[in-house]
């Protein structure tokens, strides 16, 4: 979900038990906030060397994640061109964090879900409430992949902790062996949907002056900014940060991102965003480049209308499209795709979170393989579209972010899938990613530990992203 700036291989039946095994040995080592771990354990793949690498604290990090991150991406490419006869090894990581095995395994456990079931693993709920009991039901109810966690459902430190516990619960209680999806916006600066029980950090445009003005210091800064915050917000019991703010600003006239953007130079923002992937990576939280293919040059905010970005696609690349390159190629997990109408990228008039020419834009020219989540579809940019839901997940998107109405949407995608209208195929492609994701989520976070001092440390983190950029 947007912060406002003014306002601040086939499926195989042996995986679904895998996941199922995994996901009761977790719960019954960690409790009801449970550590789920799948079956890859594995020894992390390149996405523990980007943890070991990031980890030592120093800028070198940079250079192992990027070679961890090449080391994927060319694992991902090798294993496509593996004939059928030669299967791939299955602890072979996918540029995007999870293995092969779990993202075949995840294949196997969707392909047996219901309508019903299939369509809550693509949402993502909305609620408005302190009482964990409001969304674990809603979850129970509905079987969605998670919920995003808003300032007026939080309160103390306490209740978070019986809150996303409480979800944790119920996802596992409504599908076994499927780790739970629970986010926030937590950028820095002006959205900060935790700022009542975590760290609060200098907004992102800080991480680009720090890289300006300190060089390697300033990106390990960054680096380090994103890890704490990751720790801190798995300390809570969160499992997605809706960060980092990809998106290059205009300056003055961009009145929603602002100070949220890294930068005005495209070059600086793809390093301050390179830099906090790596960091959230290494802290094993899944992170999501936003708001694709670029919110920074609109000058209509999009949770009132929708916004029309005029560029053309060589000014696209110039400019707006280069810090989503730099995710992609660092192994961001999910990249949010905005609700813009940008016509060089996306003909037609529809926002590009319901746009198949944006989502196969994202995954074939950029390379992108993750999971595509959208923008709140509660915003006022696609509010007045008919059928939202189901043309943005009939074009690409893999998450449905924060329904206006979950109850109404889960209802619309389960009918579409009964009656068709809605390829289940595509459905189900979807569903795998987001399962593939939370596996690979709940196997990093069981090998990073998060330290008892996290809170020192991570407000430490914020002192020393202030330092290096402004001294």
């Amino acid at each position: 979900m947007s912060g406002r700036h003014r306002a601040d291989p086939p499926p195989r039946t042996t995986g679904r038990r895998a996941l199922v095994t995994g996901a009761v040995a977790g719960v019954a080592a960690a409790g009801a906030a449970g550590a789920w771990v799948g079956l890859r354990g594995g020894d992390g793949g390149a996405a523990g060397v980007r943890a070991v690498a990031d980890l030592s604290g120093s800028d070198s990090g940079s250079d192992a994640a990027s070679a961890a991150s090449a080391s994927s991406a060319s694992s991902a490419s090798a294993s496509a061109s593996t004939s059928a006869s030669a299967s791939p090894d299955p602890d072979t990581p996918l540029a995007w964090g999870p293995t092969v095995g779990e993202l075949e395994d995840a294949r196997a456990l969707v392909a047996e879900m219901s309508p019903s079931a299939l369509a809550g693993q693509v949402i993502v709920g909305r609620f408005s409430s302190t009482d964990p009991d409001v969304p674990a039901d809603l979850v129970r109810t509905l079987g969605l992949a998670g919920v995003c966690v808003t300032p007026e459902s939080v309160s103390d430190s306490t209740q978070v902790r019986a809150l996303t516990a409480a979800v944790t619960a119920a996802v596992a209680e409504s599908r076994p062996g499927v780790p739970a999806v629970i986010g926030a916006d937590e950028e820095g600066g002006t959205v900060e949907h935790l700022r009542a029980v975590a760290t609060s950090f200098p907004s992102f445009a800080t991480a680009g002056q720090a890289i300006t003005a300190s060089g390697s210091a300033g990106r390990r800064a960054v680096r380090e900014a994103a890890r704490w915050t990751g720790l801190e917000m798995r300390d809570l019991g969160f499992t997605w940060v809706f960060a980092p703010v990809a998106d290059v600003t205009i300056g003055a006239a961009d009145v929603t991102i602002g100070t949220r953007s890294a930068s005005q130079d495209p070059q600086v923002a793809a390093t301050a965003v390179g830099q906090a992937v790596r960091g959230y990576l290494a802290a094993g939280i899944v992170s999501t480049a936003k708001h694709f293919p670029g919110h920074g040059s609109a000058t209509v905010d999009s949770h009132e209308a929708l916004p029309v970005i005029t560029e053309s696609l060589a000014e696209l690349r110039e400019r707006d499209l280069v810090p989503f390159e730099e995710a992609v190629a660092v192994g961001s997990p999910a990249v949010m795709v905005g609700h813009l109408d940008v016509p060089a990228l996306a003909p037609g008039g529809l926002p590009t979170s319901l746009s198949a020419a944006a989502y196969t834009y994202l995954r074939s020219t950029l390379g992108f393989a993750g999971v595509a989540i959208t923008d709140s579809m509660g915003m006022g940019a696609v509010m007045a579209v008919p059928g939202r839901a189901v043309k943005a997940l009939a074009a690409g998107a893999d998450l449905l972010l924060m329904p206006a109405d979950t109850a109404g949407t889960h209802d619309s995608v389960r009918r579409a899938l009964a009656s068709g209208a809605l390829e289940r195929d595509r459905v189900e492609e979807a569903a795998a990613r987001v399962v593939a994701l939370q596996a690979w989520q709940a196997r990093v976070s069981a090998q990073v530990a998060v330290p008892t001092d996290v809170t020192t440390r991570t407000q430490q983190a914020a002192a020393d992203l202030s330092a290096a950029a402004w001294g």
